[in-house]
């Protein structure tokens, strides 16, 4: 964040507004110094207006899930618009992640795809 070169100085701004909430990176904010030009570049992404916080998909224990995970079903659930039930204790391989709804994955049950709440799964 120190460096003479503007480019270094608007990365430096940008992860440290991203990391706004913890409390070294509010520090580090506070004592950097950008110019009025280089400031209004670097909030063009618009990191600043957001809240700093990032969500990611987690099971129902709170471990965090990634593409290709295998996840056991916690609960037995009746799949809407087809006779299928997905019984407690299935295991779904090769899960897919929702992107726009991190309570949401996509697995195959029984040659099916569906989509599953993450509150009614445990990584596996």
């Amino acid at each position: 964040m120190w460096s003479e070169f503007a480019p270094v100085q608007v990365v430096a701004w940008r992860m440290l507004s991203r990391l706004r909430n913890e409390g070294w990176a509010a520090d580090s904010l506070d004592i950097l110094y950008l110019d009025d030009e280089t400031l209004e570049w670097a909030k063009k992404t618009g990191d600043h207006e957001q809240d700093g916080t990032v969500e990611f998909h987690q099971d129902s224990n709170g471990t965090r899930l990634f593409e290709g995970d295998t996840v056991v079903l916690v609960k037995t659930l009746d799949v809407k618009g087809s006779t299928l039930s997905a019984k407690l204790g299935t295991v779904v391989k090769n899960i897919r992640l929702v992107h726009d709804n991190t309570e949401q994955i996509e697995g195959k049950v029984e040659g099916q795809t569906i989509v599953i709440l993450t509150k009614y799964l445990r990584k596996g």
